[in-house]
């Protein structure tokens, strides 16, 4: 007898991740990845500057949580893995380029000797970090509250606008008063939520954990050919069919799961699963539940993104200041939010080349977005003469556009996703996973694939498929 049939609607990392435990775990079922663009992939994908391979979507993935590690292993990549040469970041702010304090919590001093060696804050922010432990205690944290909101009452706007929104901003490409405590910054939350107290302390409590492991490893890694490579490894495995070009427009319950329209309108094509995973963004996610789980669409419904263009410049004969990159701070006054010094920050192959890599892109922020490419890279190189002091001609220059690309955590977010997983999970056979839910780096996207394909093989299992 043939297997159960599960379709996976979404070709990104998280709809191939979900794919490849559904078929590890259950090796006799039928397994198909629909996906409405020309490539797989989503945020993970490969271009060429100057004859280089690149990835113009993400480049980093945490290394010491798991997920992406052993996902990397599962697929013969780890051969491939490579750690940064530096992690030495700048920020701007206050009108000039300052190191990264360490011992931060994204942003949060956790220690005020390190801040003031970094020359970031003025006497007076720090004098405002040093008395923190000493100012009224905060409440055990009940309810979800707004990063900034919460670091402005206890460290002021200075650490908030020169060190959260820029660090904040680089990952989500959100606000600071807008995003969720509990979302992006979890670990802090429980924290707090356990014990109340002092901000500065908690932070502190947070980036101590794991700082006695005598060989933790690096923090980040990437792929010698690219991260790029993880989502093409995935789909050319012939034990799962992925279909390119091929947009999901409908799902229903039949009798015995479910049936997809796909295809144009004009010619729709009936596809019928046992199970279902909707590995999409946010919006599109809930399109198709509005039917089959109309109460998590409508919360889907509700969550914003952020557009980015990533701009990758090759250069030759160029001087770049040292490090890793540079993060820009929203009220600096720039259109590029975040500078990465590619080939410093890792060790590639890239002919002579030097690369850089310039994201543009802030929630709510779209008008440079709306220029040509020819346009948008004359911006990104007119500001990289004052962020990073390079005048140079690039020999080659590459835009990518990232639509909606990051969604917006609001407070709330962590409620809202339970909500969405509880109305989900009622629904035998359904699951839903990606960015919109749990984080947006790899091994998050991952671990949610992996939940959600856990959940659909417990479905099939209990009906005795």
């Amino acid at each position: 007898m043939p297997g159960p049939r599960i379709v996976v609607v979404g070709g990104g990392i998280s709809g191939l991740a979900a794919a490849f435990r559904v078929r590890t775990r259950l090796p006799e079922a039928e397994v198909m990845v629909l996906e409405a663009s020309p490539e797989v992939g989503g945020k993970l994908r490969l271009g060429s500057v100057g004859g280089v391979t690149v990835d113009v979507g993400a480049e980093a993935m945490l290394a010491r949580r798991p997920e992406g590690v052993a996902l990397v292993r599962e697929l013969g990549l780890h051969d491939e893995m490579i750690a940064p040469l530096t992690t030495s970041a700048q920020v701007r702010a206050g009108g000039a380029a300052h190191p990264l304090p360490a011992r931060t919590m994204m942003g949060i001093p956790a220690d005020v000797d390190a801040a003031r060696a970094s020359g970031v804050l003025s006497e007076h922010a720090l004098g405002r970090i040093a008395a923190e432990p000493d100012m009224d205690a905060l409440p055990q944290l009940e309810d979800d509250v707004a990063v900034g909101a919460l670091v402005r009452s206890r460290l002021g706007n200075e650490v908030a606008d020169r060190l959260v929104e820029p660090l904040l901003g680089g990952i989500y490409a959100g606000r600071a008063d807008d995003l969720s405590l509990c979302a992006t910054m979890p670990a802090l939350a429980g924290r707090l939520r356990r014990t109340g107290g002092s901000l500065v302390r908690a932070a502190q409590a947070v980036t101590d954990v794991g700082t006695h492991d005598p060989a933790p490893g690096p923090m980040f890694a990437s792929l010698r050919r690219g991260l790029g490579t993880i989502p093409q490894r995935l789909a050319a495995w012939d034990a799962i069919t992925v279909r390119t070009s091929t947009t999901v427009r409908a799902i229903r319950r039949t009798p015995t799961g479910f049936a997809l329209d796909c295809g144009p309108v004009s010619e729709v094509e009936l596809v019928e699963a046992d199970a279902v995973i909707v590995a999409t963004p946010a919006a599109k996610a809930a399109l198709l539940l509005r039917v089959v789980a109309p109460a998590a669409a409508a919360e889907l419904h509700g969550v914003e993104s952020a557009s980015v263009a990533i701009t990758t410049l090759a250069f030759r004969d160029v001087h770049l200041p040292a490090g890793s990159g540079l993060l820009v701070g929203a009220n600096e006054g720039f259109g590029v939010k975040a500078v990465t010094l590619s080939s410093q920050k890792w060790p590639l192959e890239t002919g002579g080349l030097t690369l850089l890599r310039a994201s543009v892109g802030r929630a709510g922020e779209n008008h440079l977005l709306q220029r040509g490419d020819d346009d948008l890279i004359a911006v990104v190189r007119h500001e990289l003469r004052a962020l990073i002091g390079v005048d140079t001609e690039p020999v080659d220059a590459l835009v990518t556009r990232w639509g909606g690309g990051l969604p917006q955590y609001a407070v709330g977010h962590v409620d809202m996703v339970a909500r969405v997983r509880a109305a989900v999970s009622a629904v035998p056979g359904l699951g839903v996973c990606g960015a919109a839910y749990d984080g947006v780096g790899i091994p998050a996207c991952i671990a949610s694939a992996q939940g959600a394909a856990d959940q659909v093989l417990a479905s099939l299992r209990a009906r005795g498929e």
